[in-house]
């Protein structure tokens, strides 16, 4: 079960749609350790942001390609964004609908990989941390 809850909290992290909370509280509720399902969820979910800053640090070669998803005017109003909120936007990257963009973004920004690493999975880990916190006061 901790497999299918780091693929689910590494898909989720990705570009793709999803999400790994409700598998995480069922998983608690059927009684699992709640550290193992923190530490799995959150590197998972961790290495599935990592997917997209690496697109993001790559992507720009092909921003010239016809096929290429983002137009120039986005490319730049995503640029001037991160530049505008900068690094300490990670800790939100959990966030449903603008996370995974500000993880695309730190990549094509260039941050540091190891500043991308620890405010992402900080931000990540706290949000893990606390549904699992809510779920346990509940029970």
């Amino acid at each position: 079960m901790l497999m299918t809850l780091f693929v689910a909290a590494f898909l989720s992290a990705t570009l793709l749609p999803g999400s790994s909370e409700v598998l995480l509280v069922t998983l608690q509720m059927q009684g699992h350790d709640m550290m193992a399902l923190w530490a799995v969820a959150t590197f998972g979910n961790t290495l599935g942001s990592c997917v997209n800053y690496a697109l993001g640090r790559y992507a720009l070669h092909w921003q010239n390609r016809r096929w290429f998803p983002v137009s120039v005017a986005q490319l730049e109003k995503g640029q001037r964004w991160f530049s505008r909120y900068g690094k300490w936007s990670l800790l939100l990257a959990w966030m449903p609908v603008v996370g995974d963009p500000i993880t695309l973004l730190a990549g094509i920004m260039r941050l540091h990989v190891g500043v991308f690493l620890i405010l992402t999975t900080l931000g990540k880990a706290a949000r893990y941390a606390l549904i699992l916190g809510l779920l346990h006061g509940f029970s």
